[in-house]
């Protein structure tokens, strides 16, 4: 398999996410070769599916809103889940989280991660390991952009969600209106309207929300 620390390093170009531009991350671009590339080139060189590589809206408005409203993960233990360029969690970082923990099983998004962690000198811990389930991590706040894109992993994240906020764990979602939302126990908390590329989404802006899971009394 192609080495993922090369390949991010030679294959991507470091820009900031329209939305958050006091961060940078390493990007596919319309100047970088991998947003040229083909899934079929990408299939042959061992690269799985580059999310990592695109700045998603809802980690994006994510990130935002943490970086708007620094309370909510200042001094908290948080996990970015699902953390793909690990946006959310270096944003939690920046505004004084106690610790935070990046959650990425793609080996090539771990890489990613730790690379844009050093380019904006936060500190992220990186597990590679399916936390699904588990309630006895011991995060304050978790973090999750852009995860309900497909019915299996929505319904199976969402349970876990609900379970987490029941134990008292702070859940914040950005999402910019996916097809498998959940539409219980949910609390609108900002909304924002991101520049996206058509390349990757069916329009250049999409209105993307912040939603807490289950109680609405505030941090």
């Amino acid at each position: 398999m192609t080495d993922p620390d090369h390949f991010i390093r030679t294959q991507t170009k470091i820009a900031r996410p329209s939305l958050v531009p006091e961060l940078k991350l390493h990007l596919a671009t319309e100047i970088a070769p991998i947003w040229r590339a083909t899934q079929n080139e990408l299939d042959n060189a061992g690269v799985p599916p580059p999310y990592w590589a695109f700045c998603w809206p809802g980690g994006q408005a994510l990130t935002r809103f943490l970086i708007d409203q620094p309370h909510w993960v200042k001094d908290k233990r948080v996990l970015d889940f699902a953390a793909g360029s690990g946006l959310s969690g270096i944003g939690a970082a920046r505004m004084k989280a106690a610790h935070v923990t990046a959650a990425e099983i793609d080996a090539f998004a771990a890489t990613a991660i730790k690379l844009n962690a050093k380019l904006n000198k936060a500190a992220v811990e990186i597990v590679t390991e399916d936390l699904v389930g588990r309630l006895d991590l011991g995060f304050d706040v978790v973090l999750a952009g852009d995860v309900c894109y497909e019915r299996p992993m929505a319904e199976r994240v969402f349970a876990w969600f609900e379970a987490l906020a029941d134990a008292g764990v702070t859940v914040l979602m950005g999402d910019p209106g996916r097809a498998y939302l959940p539409r219980r126990g949910l609390v609108e908390m900002a909304r924002y309207m991101v520049p996206t590329s058509t390349e990757l989404e069916d329009k250049d802006m999409r209105l993307t929300l912040i939603w807490r899971i289950g109680s609405g009394v505030e941090a």
